[in-house]
């Protein structure tokens, strides 16, 4: 029966086009970010051209990292990521640890971060008492790991619908700052301040381009995956970055950049001056567009590793299994939206259940980021041993030495966060990321052999 069994297990399926997955990768790039981060980026720059500037490097960046990405999926064009991507290049051990990682650190922490947003600007709307914003968030994550256990068909239309409105809203946004543009504001200003710091303004201005890399976890459920994998990464990228140039200009027509550095919500400002006070109410249903957008693509993609990581472990052998009905990873979605229902209930005890997730996730996240840059040096170490990729990073290996740097700087920045002025309850948060993240290295020798065996 078992054997049986065996041979009819349902796989994922080539149900996603071009479209869908440019689509899908839009909707994890663009969150809350763009609403939160142009204030930040502008009170670390001199004028509003190094404003503009700063933003179109962000989207460099990031098209260098999804070049090197796009040879990763041409390489092992399959549902996971850079679970396979790590596995192959980096063995199983590594692979072990970032699939657990991911699973109660990265993923999950993301998830609840943007949730949390979501209820804070849903409780603007209709609060619902002291844990308004926690409320609002976990009943997020209930209600698209929901959708998602009904199918990928569902989930990729509800994507689509949200996303139109998201990028009508944001497109809103720019032209009336535009149609509103403050005449009073030179553009220059006084120099910025010794150590102010364009590495700070970068790191919001990647924070608010992350999640692109979430679109490499479509490989397994795009038509053409080797050839379409890299239309899909690069597009992306050129569409986001095109957005948030759009909008930032909009920002900085309106308020200019000094109107910018004293705004604490720079997009609210924006609207107050397009539409009064009732703009205010309209930015939170934008808002809580954006963060539902995200956390629906990063929940379809979160229980993508999880299945891989099912497959290959015995002792996570549950996360593998794969439901016909919906075509959909039910189990591990279900484990996915557990794990972070558990982070938002101890986030809702913190002041500040967004930054409490960000310090958690952070530096978790760029270690394993940087070892999956570090990948394509090993595949290409070998490649004289096997057949070659379909796609090739143009400029080897200036293009992926540069996003490898950026990364280690990335690093760097989100372990320096104790030192900042977010203080003792930062670190308590980074050191316990890293130490979750450490508790998977026993998990992994008693497990990993077992799965061999």
């Amino acid at each position: 029966m078992d054997s049986n069994e065996k041979k009819i297990d349902a796989q994922p399926r080539q149900l996603l086009s071009v479209f869908d997955g440019v689509f899908l990768m839009v909707g994890m790039v663009i969150g809350v970010g763009i609403f939160k981060a142009p204030s930040v980026v502008a009170g670390n720059v001199a004028s509003g051209s190094e404003f503009l500037l700063v933003w179109l490097a962000g989207g460099v960046i990031s098209l260098a990292g999804a070049l090197v990405y796009a040879e990763l999926s041409s390489r092992h064009a399959d549902t996971g990521g850079e679970y396979a991507f790590l596995s192959h290049g980096l063995g199983r051990g590594t692979a072990f640890m970032f699939a657990w990682s991911r699973i109660t650190v990265i993923q999950t922490g993301a998830i609840a971060a943007v949730a949390f947003v979501f209820g804070d600007y849903a409780s603007q709307i209709l609060p619902l008492g002291k844990y308004s914003s926690a409320i609002y968030a976990a009943l997020g994550v209930i209600g698209l790991t929901a959708l998602n256990l009904v199918g990928t068909l569902q989930t990729k239309s509800l994507q689509k619908v949200m996303e139109t409105l998201l990028i009508l809203g944001l497109v809103s946004v720019a032209l009336g700052g535009l149609l509103v543009s403050s005449p009073a504001q030179p553009v220059a200003v006084s120099a910025a301040s010794p150590g102010g710091s364009y590495g700070l303004a970068m790191i919001f201005v990647l924070l608010t381009y992350g999640g692109w890399n979430e679109a490499a976890y479509l490989g397994g459920e795009v038509r053409e995956p080797r050839k379409n994998m890299t239309r899909i990464l690069v597009w992306g990228i050129i569409a986001v970055t095109a957005l948030y140039m759009l909008v930032n200009i909009g920002y900085l027509a309106a308020l200019g950049i000094n109107g910018m550095k004293e705004s604490k919500a720079v997009a609210a400002d924006v609207m107050r001056l397009i539409a009064g006070e009732k703009g205010a109410i309209l930015l939170a249903v934008i808002v809580c567009v954006s963060a539902f957008t995200t956390m629906n693509a990063a929940i379809f993609t979160g229980a993508r590793t999880s299945y891989a990581f099912g497959r290959d472990f015995a002792v996570f052998a549950h996360l593998g299994r794969w439901r016909e009905a919906g075509s959909t990873p039910a189990t591990a979605l279900l484990w996915q939206g557990a794990v972070t229902l558990v982070l938002i209930a101890a986030s809702a005890l913190t002041p500040d259940g967004f930054s409490a997730m960000v310090a958690y996730t952070s530096p978790v996240f760029w270690v394993f980021f940087l070892l999956t840059g570090i990948t394509l040096f090993v595949f290409r170490a070998k490649d004289a041993e096997g057949s070659k990729p379909s796609f090739r990073v143009p400029g080897y290996p200036v293009v992926p030495l540069a996003f490898c740097a950026m990364c280690a700087y990335m690093l760097y920045s989100s372990i320096d966060f104790i030192r900042g002025p977010y203080g003792p309850s930062f670190g308590v948060a980074v050191l316990g990321g890293v130490a979750v993240m450490a508790a998977g290295l026993p998990i992994y020798f008693l497990s990993g052999r077992r799965a061999e065996a």
